[in-house]
């Protein structure tokens, strides 16, 4: 792993918070993510599956985590299952975790090697009534693969028909959606470095530029700061490639005249940052562009006001909407009739922005988080308005990440990141 080693102790809380909410005389499984084939004896790289990392900090594959609060055996209440190394694994991988450096990692004390796994859970499942499958239910899930996950609940209802089955998701989305001030701290360290790369960027970008240079010389800044690289597939969207959400060719040149819309950014520790920033090729602003940039700004600024404890997803985003139309009204893009003959179920400001303003963000991009009870202090969520009007050549949307506080406005990660168009232009000028 790029990044240094995180304090156990987070870990440990969040595997107590977890447990605390399961019924008595349960079991919880977790399993690591596959290394998937791609073809040949070639792979995708590893990325371990979120919510082990979450409770364990096992950062590694075929790895497996226990839960049961009320085993008999006070060893077993926590149990992590780690790949057995050696020699010829270590020549060829590199390193795996040890034992001890599994507990140094997790805080957890009973470390097995993988190959003990069924014995010690067949023992375990004696003990207990219930088990936790951990599905996958977000909100924006679209799976087609069958997981380790997958594989390992199909195997257990197979082995254990008797037992009940719980659902390990709704705990995890209570508990992961309200980040401890570790998260906070790792997820900082993931905007700054996302700092880097715009600021980096701002002396690149010119007329002439190809997207995928644009993606390079991000690449190089995030890995040269710890980072494995993108947090998400990066956007980096010239002139009307803009107006298509999730262009990710990034291969066209960058023309004098044209805005560039650039939704990119850094992860650090398996923690994501998603920055969006809009900026001219040339390095200066037409008079339109800046009209509706500024409104854009607008109207991230106003959303992000609304991010406090007790607000509604839902209704957040209708008041979101409320203020993008009082801007398109200004802007002259909509008119009074069309507002008022507007369907409710697709308003009028639907045909400039498609999508929503916010989401949760954390160790996913689109993170884990409640979405239909009151928003909580230490949610971190993005604000992310935008505008695209194809006919005029023209996509603009602005990102940042930000986290409720108990009491005032969110605090801002990327509050660093230029974003106004006066210093915009003055670092392009440079």
């Amino acid at each position: 792993m790029k990044y240094e080693q995180i304090s156990n102790s987070l870990f440990i809380k969040n595997r107590k918070k977890f447990m605390d909410r399961m019924q008595s005389k349960s079991i919880a499984v977790f399993n690591s993510n596959d290394i998937y084939p791609i073809s040949a004896d070639a792979t995708l790289a590893f990325e371990q599956h979120r919510d082990i990392f979450y409770l364990s900090g096992a950062d590694q594959e075929e790895t497996i985590l226990i839960l049961f609060p009320d085993a008999i055996n006070n060893k077993h209440r926590e149990v992590l299952f780690v790949r057995e190394t050696n020699d010829h694994i270590a020549v060829w991988e590199g390193a795996k975790l040890t034992k001890e450096k599994a507990t140094e990692v997790s805080g957890i004390e009973s470390i097995y090697w993988l190959s003990d796994f069924d014995k010690v859970f067949f023992d375990l499942m004696t003990e207990a009534d219930t088990i936790y499958f951990n599905t996958n239910e977000h909100y924006r899930q679209a799976v087609e693969t069958q997981t380790r996950e997958d594989r390992f609940i199909e195997k257990c209802k197979k082995g254990f028909p008797a037992h009940q089955y719980a659902k390990s998701n709704p705990i995890l989305q209570q508990i992961r959606g309200i980040k401890e001030p570790e998260e906070l701290e790792l997820m900082q360290a993931a905007c700054d470095i996302t700092e880097k790369g715009f600021r980096r960027l701002l002396g690149f970008i010119k007329p002439g530029v190809w997207e995928y240079e644009i993606e390079a010389e991000l690449l190089h800044e995030f890995v040269r700061n710890r980072s494995k690289g993108f947090a998400y597939q990066p956007i980096i969207a010239s002139g009307n490639n803009a107006n298509v959400l999730h262009y990710v060719e990034n291969n066209q040149q960058c023309k004098s005249g044209d805005l560039i819309l650039m939704d990119v950014a850094a992860e650090y520790a398996n923690y994501s940052s998603d920055l969006t920033r809009t900026v001219p090729v040339n390095g200066k602003f037409t008079q339109r562009q800046k009209e509706v940039y500024t409104a854009v700004l607008r109207v991230k600024n106003e959303a992000t006001k609304m991010l406090v404890p007790g607000v509604l997803w839902a209704e957040y985003h209708k008041e979101c909407g409320k203020i993008l139309t009082s801007e398109l009204l200004g802007l002259r893009l909509l008119d009074k009739a069309d507002v008022q003959n507007e369907n409710p179920d697709w308003p009028a400001y639907k045909k400039y922005m498609m999508h929503g303003v916010s989401h949760h963000i954390g160790l996913n991009t689109h993170d884990y988080g409640e979405l239909k009870t009151p928003m909580k202090a230490n949610m971190v969520f993005t604000v992310e308005p935008g505008i695209y009007i194809p006919e005029e050549n023209m996509g603009i949307r602005l990102e940042d990440d930000v986290v409720i506080q108990e009491s005032g406005e969110p605090f801002n990660l990327m509050g660093n990141i230029p974003i106004e168009v006066d210093e915009i232009e003055s670092l392009m000028a440079k």
